[in-house]
């Protein structure tokens, strides 16, 4: 059994990153303003890289920093003096999937860690061995893997060379994330950063005799969605995923909200901790599941771990997303008098219940809203429309900092 399982975040943004280490991830990627396949997530500068890295090492734990695009010759300019920069702001590794890249990072900083992303599209030993040789720490495998070919990966390449694997979060319809669906549709190249996402389209089928008729590919009068994944959740087979030999369980969603990676992040910190507390005893707490369902998501799916995905993998009724909560707010400091200072992000209302989620406890509280007042001006309140105001809230249960407050949503939509 692996004890020394990580659990690996996605980052978009500085506060994304500090929430994913609060409410349990272990290590965090991100990408910064060049070289990385996120142009759409705010990514980071390197002032901000420098604050993640120490507020991530100050609660040990570690940094990663994507430059796995596809580069061409024109991409290189200026590279090697931000592989120094990030180095200077010690970052713990280098997520890379180009052989030129590799190569100048050996030359440039040849003491920083690689990983090997699954742009590289890993899918056998022969190929783990190879990037081994060349001084990969770690081995990112293709999503396109089942759990039985990443043992056998990991039986057959050094004790000391790592596996990751993503576990969760949205799956490309393309190989491992090599689409060109995007430059084909809109011009912007998904390999370089730039992925618009055409594979969540509404598309119809039109016939060459019958120009401006347009006809459902799939029996749907709303059209179909034939490029359409599921999401990938793994998150009931914790056991199964170290018995394969994967040291890292990835989250997939740098352009996701905060929220979702605080609600996903500690769902499964709770199931990963759950079994290695007791493995012979473990049992999936169903509770851990209807986490995940109260951020956005699509229906679920077990992708290729098992065996190849059929269309039972595909949607084809709707690109939507599925929301059981909205994010209410965050509390931003532990006031006096039992008052907490809160960060709107949804109207919120005087006398409601709000379902509280904790970082650092299994169990979820619901609190009433007693009193709220204007942070700045002490205006006494009965409601909180404005996004981001700050408030000055008494509750009738005591919450603490980065807790974050959410409502239940009535439609279940």
């Amino acid at each position: 059994m692996n004890n020394k399982v990580e659990l690996l975040a996605p980052a978009g943004d500085l506060e994304k990153l500090k929430m994913a280490i609060i409410y349990g991830a272990d290590a965090v990627y991100l990408g910064g303003e060049r070289f990385g396949l996120r142009a759409a997530a705010k990514n980071f500068t390197i002032e901000q890289i420098k604050e993640g890295v120490e507020f991530a090492h100050e609660r040990g734990k570690r940094v990663f920093v994507t430059i796995n695009m596809i580069p061409h010759n024109d991409d290189f300019v200026g590279f090697e003096e931000y592989l120094k920069d990030l180095e200077s702001v010690n970052v713990d590794a280098f997520i890379l999937s180009d052989p030129g890249v590799l190569d100048v990072v050996k030359e440039v900083t040849p003491n920083m860690e690689i990983h090997l992303s699954t742009q590289a599209n890993n899918t056998n030993y022969r190929s783990a061995k190879f990037w081994e040789k060349q001084g990969v720490k770690r081995v990112v495998v293709a999503r396109e893997l089942s759990l039985r070919e990443i043992r056998q990966i990991k039986d057959n390449i050094k004790e000391e060379t790592e596996i990751e694997a993503f576990v969760h979060g949205a799956m490309c319809m393309s190989y491992s994330g090599r689409c060109l669906i995007s430059n084909y549709m809109t011009g912007k190249n998904a390999n370089q950063g730039e992925c618009k996402h055409p594979c969540r389209w509404k598309y119809y089928l039109v016939e060459e005799q019958r120009p401006g008729e347009y006809y459902p590919v799939y029996e749907d009068e709303r059209g179909t969605f034939f490029f359409n994944s599921k999401d990938l959740c793994m998150i009931d087979e914790i056991p199964a995923l170290l018995d394969a030999g994967i040291t890292s369980l990835k989250i997939e969603g740098r352009m996701k909200s905060a929220y979702y990676v605080a609600t996903v992040i500690r769902a499964y910190r709770m199931a990963i901790d759950s079994y290695l507390n007791n493995p012979t005893n473990y049992k999936f707490d169903e509770n851990h599941l209807k986490e995940l369902k109260k951020v956005s998501h699509r229906d679920f799916t077990k992708g290729f771990y098992y065996q190849k995905p059929d269309d039972s993998a595909h949607h084809y009724g709707s690109s939507s997303y599925l929301r059981g909560y909205d994010f209410i707010s965050l509390c931003k400091e532990e006031l006096e008098d039992d008052y907490v200072l809160l960060e709107q992000r949804n109207k919120f209302f005087k006398g409601e219940v709000l379902e509280v989620m904790p970082y650092d406890s299994d169990e979820l509280i619901m609190t009433k809203v007693l009193e709220i007042y204007d942070y700045k001006s002490g205006e006494a309140l009965e409601d909180v429309p404005q996004p981001k105001r700050l408030v000055k809230v008494k509750l009738d249960k005591k919450i603490k900092k980065d807790y974050i407050l959410r409502r239940e949503q009535k439609d279940g939509k």
